[in-house]
Formats: C-alpha cells, structure tokens, sequence
C-alpha cells in the first residue's frame, strides 16, 4: 500500500481514527510520517505512547536479583550474568535447554555409557532421593512403589 500523503513509497505507518460511527484510515511512509508528526498527531502524541508502552514491557521483563541482567540482554547477547540467573530465568531457560539439549538435566559425557544407560543411571538417581525421602516420610506404600520402579529400571538397564 503506497502513502497517502507522498504516494511514493511504501506505508509502514497506519492510523485508524473513528470518528461518529465512520472510520477513517491513514496509510503513511517512514519519512512523511516524521515530517508530518505534529500535524497527524495533534495533541496525543502516539510515537511517546510507543516508546512508553515498550520501555514498561521492558521493565516488566525479569531481572536477576544479583548481577542485574534481564532476560532481553540475555536473548540480545546470549550470556548470563550470574549463577542465579539460572534459577532467576528458570521458566523462560527449561523450553529453551529442551529445544538446545532434547532434556532439562545434565546427563554429562561418559565413554562407558551409551546415553540410555546414562538416563537410566540419572533416572534411578532421582528415584532413590524421592524413595529416601517417602522413607523418612514414612510413607511405605509410595516407598515400595518407587523400589519397584528402580528395580525395573536396574534391570532394563
């Protein structure tokens, strides 16, 4: 769609005004809508509106509470401040390790396992913590299920 004011170039910028039940559009380029600024606007000023509207989405975006990084620098430069920043970001870093790393955990590099074995070892890891603490828990039912799942997974592995 070309501008209305130039007819030249391509509009970036559209306005949409109603006014008593009739709508009324504007379609600007870049370079006349800079031009014309005063003038389209008149007394509310939309560019201040915008720049306003993302420098509050930026502020609402988390913030490390340690080194002061926010997750936009983050995406911007892709380093992390801090060690916190790992449990900081953690909603916005499991999806993201999951796409990188197919899993959210460290299963490290071994030479003498294939990767099954390796999840399984993890696996089985984290099934002797829940079973020490459903033990101390003294809840033998949830106990006794997690003893046969490690048992299952010993075997399979």
């Amino acid at each position: 769609m070309l501008c209305n004011i130039c007819h030249k170039n391509l509009a970036t910028v559209h306005f949409t005004e109603i006014v008593s039940d009739e709508i009324v559009e504007m379609h600007i380029c870049q370079d006349c809508s800079k031009s014309k600024k005063k003038e389209l606007i008149g007394s509310v000023d939309i560019f201040d509106f915008i720049k306003k509207e993302n420098k509050e989405k930026n502020d609402s975006l988390p913030k490390c509470n340690i080194c002061g990084i926010s997750y936009q620098e983050f995406k911007k430069n892709g380093l992390l401040g801090c060690a916190r920043c790992y449990s900081g970001f953690r909603k916005q870093l499991l999806p993201l390790l999951k796409k990188i790393h197919s899993r959210t955990w460290h299963v490290g590099k071994s030479h003498f396992l294939d990767e099954k074995q390796a999840v399984a070892k993890m696996t089985v890891g984290k099934l002797r913590e829940q079973l020490n603490r459903a033990i101390s828990l003294e809840e033998y039912e949830e106990a006794s299920k997690l003893r046969d799942k490690i048992k299952i997974i010993e075997k399979d592995a």
